[in-house]
């Protein structure tokens, strides 16, 4: 239960691609996940009820705010169904369902290499702000926001950015702050 926590806490951008197959505790790590991509042929399953357990590894808790619909995640908690790829895509438990396991990996590198192209500072602040707000109302993520940005413009990378969209550039040409 820890590790699975664990992944959540990471501060850089997690990312799960999936292939065949997600059962037992594959879907509570993937709802750890910040991106989830998985292929046609790939299905989920919340098993734990087919062996006589309660989904104790994050399921119960992430999923419902994962697919936010409460009604589909007691049906596939309580049922054991099997979840596939098109109905995975359409509920938002994945954002993206490739052919198959290479184009997926592929599709997953050019994502990876794309988040990789921003500004560090401005990815991590990202994904711990977008993370806060899950959990917090609207008010209460606008207040953080403030706070964390005022904290952040301490690097160029916001001047950096914006003259090189002035300049027509591309982030990836741009040498940001390290964290």
């Amino acid at each position: 239960m820890f590790t699975v926590h664990v992944v959540l806490c990471v501060r850089s951008t997690l990312s799960c691609s999936l292939w065949m197959l997600c059962s037992v505790s594959g879907v509570d790590l993937i709802t750890a996940c910040d991106i989830r991509l998985c292929t046609q042929d790939t299905w989920f399953q919340v098993k734990e009820v087919d062996i006589g357990l309660a989904a104790d590894v994050g399921t119960l808790q992430r999923l419902p705010k994962v697919i936010g619909s409460r009604s589909l995640v007691n049906e596939l908690a309580l049922t054991a169904r099997k979840m596939y790829a098109d109905e995975a895509k359409s509920s938002g438990l994945v954002s993206r369902v490739f052919a198959d396991k290479e184009a997926m990996l592929a599709g997953a590198l050019e994502m990876a290499g794309e988040i990789a192209a921003r500004s560090p500072v401005a990815v991590q602040g990202t994904k711990i702000n977008l993370v806060y707000s899950r959990d917090h109302s609207v008010a209460e993520g606008l207040d953080y926001m403030a706070t964390w940005n005022m904290s952040m413009l301490q690097t160029q990378d916001v001047m950096k950015s914006a003259q090189a969209a002035m300049e027509k550039k591309s982030p990836k040409t741009i040498a940001f702050s390290k964290l």
